[in-house]
């Protein structure tokens, strides 16, 4: 996918309805107040040596800050949120809502914008180092935790 099409997506979600109840959808996950897509999804890594796991991480951070510099023209500089204290909070048995929630699980931390009464969240997710990396991206008005 390029980026075109991933801003595409993006700009879609925000003029997209929330749905009362959570579910899937052709590319993530929808519900209450929030969408989380995954924009692009590599392979897996069941059979690397580490050497390709290194470089397709470096691609997929560079995609996801190449995507932030057209979001960041339009919304101004993002604030680079951690969500390792909101994972470790789950993990600790506190309710997060999602989509903080789901990303907080498999993204270290998200580029993350406020515009037109929505937050934006750009990450690259990892859900285990065999598996693919993901550039994701929620449209949420769920306040981060």
């Amino acid at each position: 996918m390029t980026t075109a099409r991933h801003l595409a997506t993006i700009d879609q979600l925000r003029s997209r309805p929330y749905p009362r109840e959570p579910g899937e959808t052709a590319s993530g996950r929808s519900g209450a107040g929030y969408h989380l897509v995954e924009l692009a999804t590599s392979e897996d890594f069941w059979e690397d040596d580490g050497t390709r796991r290194e470089s397709v991480e470096d691609q997929y951070e560079a995609e996801r800050d190449a995507l932030a510099s057209l979001l960041t023209a339009r919304w101004g500089a993002p604030q680079v949120f951690s969500l390792w204290s909101v994972s470790d909070r789950g993990l600790s048995g506190e309710e997060i809502p999602d989509p903080w929630d789901t990303l907080s699980r498999s993204v270290p931390d998200v580029h993350l914008w406020r515009a037109d009464g929505h937050w934006i969240a750009l990450g690259v997710s990892q859900w285990d180092k065999e598996l693919p990396f993901q550039l994701v991206a929620a449209v949420t008005r769920v306040d981060p935790p």
